[in-house]
């Protein structure tokens, strides 16, 4: 039975949504355990009892969300030298807005957590072309939320940039789903 952990920050509720959206869609996999939890409550035993992790942050400035570094920084950094997370798997989600519609460097902000994920030794569920919703919202990172209008005033989401999210927590729980219970390093003889 896999278990899922969704950890967000949020500003104005787009990043929130987002969650919301991906534990719905991991939520479809048989027998799967869903917990949606905000980066400040988030523990190292959530972290560790996890099968898969979703990360969602706002794009700040072109970076992850504050709250969401310092989860990464104070907690999964105590865990990377344990190797507590290795061959857990991961994914990230975005949303942001920025002047003049370039996305304010969301790519930038996922693949930096990935990168965490990597060090982490996490698998790494990327979105493909082929995600329902993609071109709604979304990036090959993950989902991407444009949740502001070209001036930088927040707007939310539509239905349809949620799309992704449902099916990006779907596939992060189905690969969780195949790799349960693998055991990731051979024991020497």
């Amino acid at each position: 039975m896999p278990k899922i952990l969704i950890v967000y920050a949020t500003d104005h509720h787009s990043t929130e949504k987002m969650a919301q959206a991906a534990a719905k869609g991991a939520a479809t996999v048989p027998d799967t355990t869903v917990s949606v939890k905000t980066a400040e409550e988030t523990t190292a035993d959530d972290l560790t009892a996890a099968d898969g992790i979703l990360i969602g942050t706002p794009v700040h400035m072109g970076s992850m969300d504050w709250r969401v570094k310092k989860l990464i920084d104070t907690v999964f950094s105590g865990l990377w030298m344990k190797g507590a997370l290795n061959g857990k798997v991961g994914g990230v989600f975005a949303s942001g807005g920025g002047i003049g519609g370039g996305g304010a460097g969301n790519e930038l902000t996922m693949v930096s957590i990935l990168n965490n994920f990597a060090e982490l030794g996490m698998v790494m569920i990327p979105l493909p072309l082929c995600t329902p919703g993609y071109a709604d919202g979304a990036t090959q990172w993950g989902p991407y939320g444009r949740a502001h209008n070209h001036e930088g005033k927040p707007v939310g989401l539509t239905d349809a940039q949620l799309v992704t999210s449902f099916h990006h927590g779907a596939n992060v729980a189905r690969v969780a789903a195949a790799l349960s219970g693998t055991k990731w390093f051979a024991t020497p003889s």
